[in-house]
């Protein structure tokens, strides 16, 4: 197994059944719920010192779906170039989420959250096991669906361990 594998895999052991589409309404839901309850003042909170608020780990989420579902809109379609990788550092410093209310990110989130989910649900078995080049790793329409599933669940575990216990109203 390539590291790439590896590190994909790690967030596709998360989803809990074989119904990754079903997972992606869950955890949408469940990434939502949690946003909807938070005060600006909870948003704004990060478990220590240079980890992100929860307000731009919210910020991290919508990007990486954004980034991830045009990877698999780009491969469903058959097209053959190959895509730059990203890194998620300079999204989570130059992401200006102190100019936006929260409801706004989560009027953002579900927003994208339901894009992506009507595509995917559109898709047939061959389209989503068409392939291409992300970074240099091939991977699957399929794979791209799972780990925006995985990857939120990864972040949905985060906050459960290391926010909540701390957050403070």
């Amino acid at each position: 197994m390539t590291e790439f594998q590896k590190y994909i895999q790690r967030y596709l052991d998360l989803i809990p059944t074989q119904n990754w589409l079903e997972q992606m309404e869950i955890t949408g839901s469940e990434t939502e719920l949690f946003y909807r309850e938070l005060t600006e003042k909870q948003a704004d909170f990060a478990y220590a010192e240079g980890k992100w608020s929860l307000k731009v780990l919210l910020q991290h989420l919508i990007d990486s779906e954004k980034i991830f579902h045009y990877r698999a809109l780009r491969f469903s379609r058959n097209d053959k170039t190959e895509l730059p990788g990203w890194d998620e550092e300079p999204y989570g410093k130059n992401n200006n989420v102190s100019r936006y209310e929260l409801h706004e990110l989560v009027n953002e989130f579900s927003w994208a959250r339901n894009l992506t989910i009507s595509f995917f649900s559109k898709l047939d078995p061959e389209t989503l096991q068409r392939k291409g080049i992300a970074n240099g790793n091939e991977i699957s329409v399929e794979t791209l669906g799972k780990l925006i599933v995985g990857h939120n669940i990864h972040h949905l575990n985060i906050i459960k361990e290391r926010y909540i216990p701390l957050l403070n109203d």
